[in-house]
Formats: structure tokens, C-alpha cells, sequence
């Protein structure tokens, strides 16, 4: 019999208040952290003796599977810890509660004051004895399509949580399902559009910039960068190899470019686009500085290779800056949110110039005309850039 069956209908539960809020008043709030630390002190206020509380999140970030939010008492706002998709093969999870629980338990609850010995044993139970807790409950937090989540909830009231403090706590359970649920879909297509096409482009699809053909002109600096012998390299490297060298490449040239306010725009087999729109300060000063910044990263990685016998990468980069159309190309029903105009065109004839005339780096003379003052070029004269009539003089930078 569960703590619902044994309360008396026509009384009404402890929480109540604290479920037509979390119905009805919730709408306006977009973080489910808010709302989780906000319903916990509700709950205090309506006589459930909530001292410790935690909401876990299978979110299937691609750096990280979850998150845990945690509230105690006296905190206005809740923490939020992520949790590394390694986390089942460690101590810390296997026997836990979340263990139990996403192996398929309805119900974990746990008197913390009887006897350890006769009690589960992992560390997390140890830790809330040592704060002085008591009680201790976590259920199934359950989403649409089978997706299952988890609650927690914990107190220090002596004797523990009452029938009717259970109860109250499970008849909330549904709405914060949906709460949370909402928030987190939210979340995840904010995450997902800033992991597929960056963090400006996203806010501006989820802003309604979602029409085929409607766009803006943006006067950026453009950076194109690729990778030497990827072909050669991919022929005689195992799959996986592949993968982690072109996931380790991309992550020293991306870092940097967006640490100093680029976007990255897209991935192009080994290679990649990025602008930095010059209505940001200094737009060009902060492309150059990405690049310095990469190359230090990619002298590391090149180091580490060498350990394991591989052998070093090698790029490309051309940057130019000019007037460039932002926004949705494509077809009926597959579009893509990029840039295109002769100012990207110039930047990848630059960037495959790079091969012909040795040099890492080359820039445009209206690039380099922006940023001369404050960075050491190296002119290497006028060249033929096919596609464009005149000849154009360009710049090397090696800092």
C-alpha cells in the first residue's frame, strides 16, 4: 500500500498550494533550476519538511549525459552539476539510488535513522547520515516516449517523512514531469542548434529566422581554415583514429575562434568556417589572436601526436573581410544557415593559396589594412586568385 492509499480523501494534502502553482504559475519562468528550487521552499511553507532535494536529467548533451540539480535548505537557487557519460562505470553511481532507478525501481526510500548495517549501502546514504538526515525518497520522473528521469527528496525531521508528506510529494510528481519536461526540450533545442550551427545563428532560428532565402548582409571577417593530406590520412588510418584526430584538430582551431568571439558556422570535412562580424570591437585583431592561439594548440597537439608515432598536421588559413549574406539556403525541406558571397569566396581561394606559396597563414590586403598597426605581416606580393580579375596583394602572418 503506498502513501496515497493511506490517506484519508477528504483531506487535503499537505502541498496542495504548492501544486496549483506549479499548474498554473509557472509559464513565465524558462529555467527548470528556478522552478525546482522555488517549488522545494513552497513546499517548506506548506509543512512538508523538504531539507535536501535533487532533480536528475538524462540529457544526452554531446559533452555530457545529464544533470543534477540540487537544492537544501536555505539556498534561494538551486546548483546544477553535469554528469560525464562515464559516470556509470564509476563507485559513485553503481549502487546508487540513480543506479535503482534507471534500472527500472518505481520507489527508493530509505530510513536514515535505523541501523546502517541493516540498511543499502552506498556512499551517498553515509553522506546525508552525516548531515543529520533522516528520510530519504527518489521516484521516477517519467517524460514522453519512455524517457525516465529521477526525483529525490530528503529530510531531518525525526521519524522521517509522514504518509501525508509522501503523498503530497507524489501527487506533484506528474505536473513537474511536464514542467521539466517543457523546460528541458527547450533546452535541448537551444543546445542542439548551438552545437549544429552556432550560438548567433541559433537564437536567430529559434527568433523566427526560419524562412528559405530570408537573410541579412553582414560585413564580417571571414576565416577559413583546412586540413593538409586529410585524404591520405584517412586512407591509411584506422576509422576511429580518424575521428579522434580530426575531433582533437577541430577542437584546437574552434576554441580559440570562439573564446575571442567568433562563430563558427560549419564543419567541412577537415575543415571549417568561421566569421567574426565586425560589429563586434577589434573583429579582425580577435581573428588573428584565435589564430595565434591555434597554432600554440595545434604545436601541443602535435607534441602529443609524435608520442604516438603520428605525424604532424598540417593547415591552411585564408581571411579576407567583406559584405557577406547571413542566413537560410537550401531546399523545400533541408536548409542551412550559412554565409556565401565573393568576400567567403576570396577567404577559400586564399586558404588553397596557402599550398602554393608556403605559408600557414594568408591574408587579404583589405584585411590586412585593419589590423597592420597592431600585428606583424609579411607581404608576399600581388597573385592571381581564380575567380576574380585583378591580381590581389596578400599578407602572411606567422604569430
Amino acid at each position: 500500500m503506498n502513501a496515497l492509499q493511506n490517506i484519508d480523501p477528504a483531506a487535503a494534502l499537505p502541498g496542495s498550494d504548492v501544486l496549483h502553482w506549479l499548474t498554473n504559475d509557472t509559464r513565465d519562468q524558462r529555467f527548470i533550476d528556478n522552478i525546482f528550487a522555488e517549488m522545494c521552499i513552497r513546499l517548506q511553507q506548506a509543512g512538508i519538511p523538504v531539507k535536501r532535494a535533487t532533480l536528475h536529467l538524462l540529457i544526452h548533451h554531446p559533452q555530457w549525459l545529464g544533470a543534477r540539480i540540487m537544492w537544501a535548505d536555505g539556498m534561494h537557487e538551486a546548483e546544477i552539476a553535469r554528469v560525464d557519460y562515464d559516470v556509470r562505470g564509476r563507485s559513485e553511481y553503481i549502487g546508487s539510488p540513480a543506479n535503482e532507478m534507471y534500472d527500472g525501481a518505481t520507489e527508493v526510500h530509505e530510513n536514515l535513522e535505523r541501523d546502517p548495517s541493516l540498511g543499502r549501502k552506498h556512499a551517498v546514504y553515509d553522506e546525508m547520515r552525516a548531515k543529520g538526515l533522516t528520510d530519504y525518497v527518489a521516484w521516477p520522473l517519467h517524460h514522453t516516449l519512455g524517457k525516465r528521469h529521477m526525483v529525490t527528496f530528503a529530510t531531518d525531521r525525526p521519524g522521517g517523512f509522514e504518509d501525508a508528506h509522501v503523498a503530497g510529494l507524489l501527487k506533484l510528481l506528474p505536473v513537474l514531469a511536464l514542467v521539466s519536461e517543457i523546460r528541458m526540450k527547450n533546452r535541448l533545442a537551444r543546445t542542439l542548434l548551438e552545437t549544429y550551427v552556432g550560438t548567433h545563428a541559433g537564437e536567430l532560428i529559434l527568433a523566427g529566422a526560419t524562412r528559405r532565402g530570408s537573410g541579412t548582409t553582414v560585413r564580417a571577417a571571414i576565416l577559413i581554415c583546412d586540413l593538409r593530406d586529410f585524404t591520405r590520412i584517412s586512407d591509411n588510418w584506422p576509422r576511429d583514429d580518424v575521428i579522434d584526430l580530426l575531433n582533437d584538430y577541430f577542437d584546437a582551431m574552434s576554441e580559440p575562434i570562439v573564446r575571442h568571439g567568433g562563430e563558427i558556422l560549419k564543419f567541412i570535412g577537415d575543415g571549417l568556417l568561421a566569421i567574426f562580424p565586425l560589429s563586434q570591437p577589434s573583429a579582425c585583431a580577435n581573428l588573428l589572436r584565435a589564430v595565434s592561439e591555434a597554432r600554440q594548440a595545434m604545436a601541443v597537439l602535435n607534441e602529443n601526436n609524435s608520442v604516438t608515432g603520428r605525424a604532424p598536421l598540417h593547415y591552411g588559413i585564408g581571411a579576407h573581410v567583406g559584405d557577406v549574406m547571413y542566413g537560410n539556403i537550401g531546399s523545400r525541406t533541408r536548409l542551412d544557415f550559412t554565409v556565401i558571397g565573393p568576400a567567403v569566396n576570396m577567404a577559400s581561394r586564399l586558404e588553397t593559396l596557402t599550398k602554393q606559396l608556403g605559408r600557414t597563414v594568408l591574408l587579404s590586403r583589405a584585411f590586412a589594412d585593419l589590423v597592420k598597426n597592431d600585428f606583424e605581416l609579411e607581404r608576399v606580393g600581388e597573385h592571381p586568385v581564380r575567380g576574380f580579375n585583378e591580381p590581389v596583394e596578400l599578407f602572411a602572418y606567422h604569430g
